[in-house]
């Protein structure tokens, strides 16, 4: 592959409300057995990027603990492989990362040391499959400075959140614009970029010299009308977890056959750090619906329409109804659950109900669950 990779993990989102509280937004749980930058680092190694750079920064511990073996996305090897970069205190600077593009200009080392020719930007908060080097052909085909990988939402979808795109017949980009209030176009950007090495290394380095930091509003959108910008539309499931409703959302969707099956059973694969743990265990009394259970769970009561992540205990004539359980949650008996995401490690006590009836709610309860 004829490119490096480097994946935008450092954000935080106040729209994620409490579940981002402890961890980034890339470490959330996905799907049951995944978390969200695996989508990002199995679709870089399925297409043979084997340099790939994760940039990190708010909340990073969950984060960094996953990726602390490259070998489950198959980049342990002596050319290329993972590098994490998390903002670091130096004689020249001792900033933050001030935005996406400054978080490349203080690793733009990593950049200049590289021989590939192009770079695959990308960011570690989506959930989709992709052949980046169908993309990359794309760019070179149609002799693009930057192509940005695209797709056309559903009509009732609201657009506000992301950059919507308007392209024209030759599917050049004519208009970019981040967050709009009202547009007229249903096309948004996916957060996947590619380009040149060294145009990128040129455009950071400009930037950092006028004080500009976000990749997005002051290098694309600043340079639109100057660059040859193509978008590459996709037509395959692609959904971003910003939001506490996109994010459940995107978990109830893995209950969809079709959805299953598209992740878990097509080629190519997505990856993910193996945790040795028991199959779930349903014992008498038991009694699940359209759900998803992964292992280590152990059911003991009613669990309909709902995603349940490693290692939850629910406990004795429950009722768990269109709701995710994330890992390590216990459930005690005569608990009734609907509508609501519960956080990892949380333990509700028995005979509690928990109901979003004006959205989903989210339960966060550190309640004593061994006592003496």
């Amino acid at each position: 592959m004829k490119a490096i990779g480097i994946i935008l993990a450092g954000g935080n989102n106040s729209r994620m409300h409490e579940l981002s509280n402890k961890r980034a937004i890339a470490a959330m749980p996905i799907g049951g057995s995944y978390r969200s930058i695996d989508f990002a680092l199995s679709n870089m190694s399925n297409s043979h990027v084997h340099t790939v750079a994760v940039l990190t920064q708010y909340s990073a511990r969950s984060l960094n603990e996953h990726l602390s073996s490259s070998k489950w996305w198959d980049f342990g090897r002596k050319q290329g492989g993972l590098y994490v970069f998390n903002p670091t205190v130096t004689v020249d600077n001792s900033w933050w990362y001030r935005g996406t593009a400054d978080a490349m200009y203080q690793n733009i080392d990593f950049l200049k040391k590289r021989h590939e020719p192009y770079v695959i930007i990308c960011s570690g908060d989506c959930v989709y499959k992709i052949d980046f080097n169908k993309v990359l052909d794309y760019h070179i085909e149609k002799k693009a400075d930057i192509t940005v990988v695209c797709k056309d939402m559903d009509p009732k979808e609201d657009v506000s959140r992301f950059g919507v795109i308007h392209m024209n017949e030759e599917s050049r980009i004519v208009e970019f614009e981040e967050k709009p209030m009202v547009t007229n176009s249903n096309t948004v950007s996916t957060g996947i970029y590619i380009m040149r090495r060294r145009q990128l290394i040129e455009m950071l380095e400009r930037s950092a010299i006028e004080g500009r930091y976000d990749f997005v509003t002051d290098i694309l959108i600043r340079y639109k009308n100057m660059k040859r910008m193509y978008g590459y539309k996709i037509k395959e499931y692609w959904s971003n977890i910003s939001t506490v409703e996109s994010y459940f959302k995107t978990n109830m969707d893995f209950l969809k056959p079709e959805v299953r099956k598209y992740f878990f059973r097509e080629e190519p694969a997505i990856y993910s750090k193996v945790d040795d743990l028991p199959p779930a265990k349903y014992n008498t009394g038991s009694e699940v619906h359209n759900s998803l259970i992964s292992s280590g769970c152990i059911i003991n009561s009613k669990v309909e329409d709902s995603v349940l992540f490693k290692k939850v205990f629910v406990g004795k004539n429950c009722v768990i109804k269109n709701s995710i359980i994330l890992n390590d949650a216990y459930i005690g008996d005569n608990s009734h659950i609907e509508n609501c995401i519960v956080e990892s490690r949380c333990t509700l006590n028995a005979n509690t109900y928990y109901c979003g009836e004006n959205g989903i709610k989210i339960v966060s309860e550190n309640n004593q669950r061994y006592v003496l």
